[in-house]
């Protein structure tokens, strides 16, 4: 198992949360992003420049991940296909994406995509709270728990 990042658009206070669970875990953190990225010198964080264009960190991803990898992502799509894939999808606010749940997101989404193709003003995500930030970290941590008794 290892954790991909689509590391774009990833808030720096959640690398800094994931940077300090591959270490304490020992797990394989891989963030793919299009442009350079500072990570911390560790055996287990390492980072992946792709070319610049749509959805291109996405797809390197969805490529890559196997079965059982951990997605850190805001994407809706790209969590969509991760969960085909049979892999874990996490958003940076601590939500985990399921299939119980993608579809009715995957509606929201482009009902919102239309809204705003048509000139209505919906504004962009709020700021990242403390009791977000404090979500993402408890999930996480969570789940790198089952992961932790699953190898043993």
């Amino acid at each position: 198992m290892q954790i991909w990042v689509d590391a774009d658009a990833c808030p720096n206070v959640i690398k800094d949360i994931l940077f300090r669970a591959a270490d304490r875990v020992k797990v394989p953190v891989t963030l793919v992003a299009n442009q350079p990225l500072r990570v911390p010198p560790s055996p287990y964080i390492r980072t992946c420049q792709v070319p610049a264009g749509f959805d291109v960190a996405d797809n390197h991803i969805a490529q890559s991940l196997e079965a059982g990898d951990l997605v850190i992502t805001a994407d809706i799509p790209l969590a969509a296909e991760v969960i085909e894939h049979k892999g874990h999808a996490l958003n940076p606010r601590g939500d985990f994406y399921t299939p119980e749940n993608i579809r009715q997101r995957l509606r929201m989404r482009n009902f919102m995509e239309e809204l705003r193709s048509s000139g209505v003003m919906t504004g962009g995500p709020a700021t990242m709270s403390q009791s977000d930030r404090q979500a993402f970290a408890n999930q996480l941590d969570r789940f790198l728990a089952r992961y932790c008794r699953s190898k043993t």
